[in-house]
């Protein structure tokens, strides 16, 4: 902790991990309140409509909560990132700005139409508003993810030998980043699993609670026949189409998430075990021959290389979180997957309603979408290192030599304060809106 590099990097993981917890549900609910207002439109019951005005009193809170926690981290790239900055500002600075102007300013101003334009839009009117709303909200999902795909795959882009600085070629390269191409609907997908299951497990809530029971069961259907399909896809395509890509990208990544430390062919996945770094090898593992060979080259007896046919200056620097995190992230998908399955066939036979263990299952999984999409993101950031732009800038090099491990230390407990602050009125804010329930179908006055 008397590194300043280390508070830099532990600072920014604060901050970007507590952010993320806010955009990955408004992302999943904005298409869900679209199925919701979709719904409403084409059968005319003002159930529906009632149903979405609930979540998007949720999705506003969790917005104005995203954006309070997200523009410090854009700062910390002139303050605790300076000489990345300075070196990738032109292309990075693009799409940060591209995200604030045509995406962030759209969804903004769609939210306060869907919040408060119901009384003076027509009915089609203020469906497309929340069309706009979606749009704007996933777009700057997009920008964001273009951004990190660069950091991990970087196109479009020269080092001028002058300047020392990294120059824009082509934006379209950058914006078609074969990266960005798997990155981004993975990324979305599990923001639709948070919203699904969210939605699912406060249906399953007010079920068992035994209130607001047609909502309940609204929510509950809208949240399983979304958030299936969402929980597949997160395993295939995107995520194996992400892993192809780590696979032939960054292979000593690929070996220090599966734990695999020697090559071998026929190379197994492992399920189960602990990595020891001293003797390179993973304690009590239970694996399946392999599976692994084949998943990354469709091959059982393809050729898979170990962390020790790598530099050891190229290993990620913390192998042992990296390998928890991702398998931290696969088991709880493949429970995501079987959750949802289990309530779909219900569903198919007209149980769920009824069916208490279902919806307490539903009920009680509401925060590991958020453990897995957060270990999801510590994977791609810990498996990148030592790089901050892969195979171009470690690390070490982008950070800002005249902040002092003091000044670092003095911001991260400030902001664990305050956030802590933030984090227990969102909790308010939000336990008094799923407590009141949909309500009597109030539609708020414009401002």
């Amino acid at each position: 902790m008397d590194s300043a590099l280390t508070l830099h990097r532990l600072l920014f993981a604060f901050t970007i991990s507590y952010h993320y917890l806010f955009p990955q549900l408004t992302m999943g609910l904005a298409l869900l309140i679209v199925v919701l207002k979709t719904m409403g439109l084409r059968t005319g019951d003002p159930h529906y409509d009632r149903c979405a005005r609930f979540w998007t009193k949720i999705f506003g809170v969790n917005f104005a909560m995203g954006v309070v926690t997200g523009l410090p981290m854009e700062f910390q790239f002139g303050t605790n990132w300076a000489r990345f900055s300075e070196a990738a500002g032109a292309v990075v600075g693009h799409l940060l700005a591209m995200e604030g102007v045509y995406s962030f300013f759209l969804e903004s101003t769609f939210l306060g139409l869907v919040l408060f334009g119901e009384k003076r839009l027509s009915r089609v009117g203020h469906y497309l508003a929340t069309v706009a709303l979606f749009v704007g909200t996933w777009l700057s999902g997009f920008f964001i993810v273009a951004t990190n795909s660069w950091m991990q795959h970087p196109v479009g882009a020269v080092l001028d030998p002058i300047t020392k600085t990294y120059r824009l070629t082509s934006l379209w390269a950058v914006l078609t980043n074969p990266w960005a191409v798997w990155q981004y609907p993975h990324t979305m997908v599990g923001a639709v699993v948070t919203g699904s299951f969210a939605m699912a497990s406060i249906g399953a809530f007010y079920l068992l609670s035994k209130r607001h029971e047609a909502y309940g069961r609204t929510f509950v259907t809208v949240g399983v026949l979304v958030g299936l399909p969402a929980s597949l896809a997160m395993a295939f395509p995107t995520g194996d189409g992400q892993a192809k890509l780590v696979a032939t990208h960054q292979p000593v990544t690929m070996a220090a998430m599966e734990g695999l430390f020697h090559t071998q062919t026929t190379a197994p996945i492992a399920l189960i075990g602990q990595p020891d770094m001293e003797k390179l090898r993973l304690d009590n593992p239970i694996e399946v021959p392999g599976v692994l060979s084949f998943l990354t080259y469709k091959r059982w007896g393809a050729e898979v290389k170990g962390l020790t046919d790598f530099p050891r200056d190229l290993w990620p620097q913390n192998i042992p979180l990296l390998y928890y995190s991702y398998h931290i992230m696969v088991g709880l998908g493949t429970i995501f997957i079987a959750t949802m399955s289990a309530a779909a066939l219900l569903l198919w036979r007209q149980r769920l309603y009824s069916h208490k263990p279902v919806l307490w299952a539903l009920m009680l999984m509401l925060p590991f979408p958020y453990i897995a999409n957060t270990a999801g993101w510590m994977t791609a950031e810990l498996g990148r290192q030592p790089w901050l732009i892969y195979g171009w800038m470690k690390t070490e090099a982008g950070s800002s030599l005249n902040v002092s491990a003091g000044n670092g230390l003095f911001v991260l407990l400030g902001f664990c304060g305050m956030y802590t602050v933030l984090g227990i009125l969102a909790l308010f804010l939000l336990y008094r809106e799923i407590e009141h329930g949909p309500g009597d179908g109030h539609v708020p006055e414009a401002a």
